[in-house]
């Protein structure tokens, strides 16, 4: 399995020591209770939760320590993506904060907006986030 680092992504202010659970609703789609709490060893992937999570607060990414076992985050591993190309992973421990990326650059606006584009899409069409 991957040994990191792993990053979260989000717009929460966090502190060091803090935990992140599952349970909270998801940012994503009808916002669902999700059953996991997300990570990943890319930085990229770190940032683009940090830029579309929900909030009006800055985006923020997080180095975070996994308290328990973690899987592939089957949302980004099906067929479109054989094996894990972004090390996206999810769990259904808690993950501990134990950084912060301060000096990270996001993507460009035509980046953001197409992204965006293709998410509201998704949701048209009653696509969701696999939470199970």
């Amino acid at each position: 399995m991957d040994s990191g680092p792993f990053y979260h992504g989000t717009k929460a202010d966090l502190k060091l020591g803090d935990l992140l659970e599952p349970s909270h609703s998801s940012n994503y789609g009808e916002r669902k209770k999700a059953n996991y709490v997300y990570l990943t060893a890319t930085l990229d992937a770190a940032i683009w939760g940090a830029e579309l999570s929900l909030g009006d607060e800055p985006g923020r990414i997080y180095l975070v320590e996994p308290t328990g076992t973690i899987e592939d985050d089957p949302n980004l591993t099906d067929k479109k993506f054989p094996g894990n190309p972004t090390r996206s992973y999810r769990t259904r421990q808690p993950l501990r904060v134990v950084g912060e990326v301060l000096d990270w650059e996001g993507h460009s606006q035509e980046q953001l907006k197409k992204m965006r584009d293709h998410l509201d899409e998704l949701k048209r069409l009653g696509i969701e986030a696999i939470n199970e």
